[in-house]
């Protein structure tokens, strides 16, 4: 009894290969985090960037993965949140901190610092709102998310090695910037989550014509390619504000609703049990 009740438990214990996979790819985005750094103490800053890049990609194929495969578990969201603040904030503040930050010194290294610590803080938030978040802000992010963060920090690396301005490299220019994208991160300010977008079917043709133009741009200029989508993103901002405050107040609207409802009904029962026992 005691040897079939072991088996059982251990049976229970045990996980598919399957079930493994996000978590792997998830270990994945944190190696590539890592190594981006190794990239950056060597100057290789384009490789820097692609190891960013890379772990971004598998990032957001993570938790896709695991909700097809059913494979979803508190380690593995725990794992990602701590991949994401190495990935996706301590990796960029070092990587702008040795390409630019560390000429001034302890300002630089505070700059840095901040973004890290507002990348912390932003998935923290973000980790302990899932549960109480209103059903109409599933569709958005509160703040710009880490890897959107880290990839628009690094901005002024791009458009520096590809464009040739290098007066993005001085300090007192990527310091406000980096500052800049941290508090963007820890905001109110809503952003599209492209993982919940919804397409119309009349919509369905031109995306993937879209995709199939940002595949060939990603394939025969890649970094250009990203400084278009970096300027699109921040400029969604406005959009993205003004659709969740639409939806902010039509919820709030139907919400009032529901509630009159509710006291039109209950001063209706009230009339009716008052007139029966005058009856």
């Amino acid at each position: 009894m005691l040897k079939s009740r072991h088996k059982l438990q251990g049976k229970a214990r045990s996980q598919t290969f399957n079930r493994l996979i996000p978590n792997i790819i998830t270990v994945g985005a944190l190696c590539a985090g890592l190594t981006a750094v190794r990239f950056a103490i060597s100057e290789q800053w384009e490789f820097a960037m692609i190891a960013i890049v890379v772990a971004a990609i598998l990032d957001a194929l993570d938790g896709t993965i695991a909700r097809l495969l059913k494979a979803s578990s508190n380690f593995g969201a725990e794992l990602d949140s701590l991949s994401d603040v190495i990935a996706f904030g301590v990796a960029p503040g070092l990587i702008i901190y040795f390409w630019s930050l560390s000429d001034i010194g302890g300002i630089g290294w505070a700059a840095g610092l901040f973004f890290v610590v507002c990348s912390a803080l932003r998935l923290a938030r973000f980790n302990s709102t899932l549960e109480t978040r209103p059903r109409f802000a599933n569709d958005f992010f509160m703040g710009v998310p880490a890897p959107g963060g880290a990839l628009l920090a690094l901005l002024p690396i791009l458009i520096s090695t590809e464009l040739g301005f290098e007066f993005f490299q001085h300090p007192f220019v990527t310091g406000p910037w980096v500052v800049l994208i941290a508090l963007l991160m820890v905001s109110q300010i809503p952003t599209f989550s492209l993982k919940r977008l919804r397409v119309p079917q009349r919509l369905f043709l031109p995306m993937l014509v879209l995709i199939g133009l940002l595949a060939a741009g990603l394939a025969g200029a890649p970094w250009h390619t990203l400084l278009i989508l970096s300027f699109v993103y921040l400029g969604s901002f406005p959009f993205s504000y003004r659709s969740y405050k639409k939806l902010q107040i039509q919820a709030e609207a139907e919400r009032l609703e529901v509630n009159q409802t509710e006291v039109d009904e209950m001063i209706e029962e009230d009339s009716s049990g008052t007139h029966l026992r005058e009856v």
